[in-house]
């Protein structure tokens, strides 16, 4: 989503007030993702199809921290 020319920037629910979050935010076909406290940095951008594989992987704990 576009709003006023630039995207349009979410961050889970999960988050709450805390300023250390990922920030998504989807432009035409593709995903952005950034820091919420380096907002100065470009985003990493994504296909619809990548972010979705990496969902699906955060989903199924696939993803950790050793």
């Amino acid at each position: 989503m576009v709003h006023g020319g630039k995207p349009l920037w979410r961050r889970s629910s999960k988050c709450g007030n805390e300023s250390e979050c990922v920030e998504v935010a989807v432009e035409r076909d593709w995903v952005l993702a950034r820091d919420s406290k380096a907002l100065a940095w470009p985003a990493l951008t994504f296909t619809a199809g990548v972010w979705s594989v990496f969902l699906d992987a955060v989903r199924a704990g696939e993803l950790h921290n050793p």
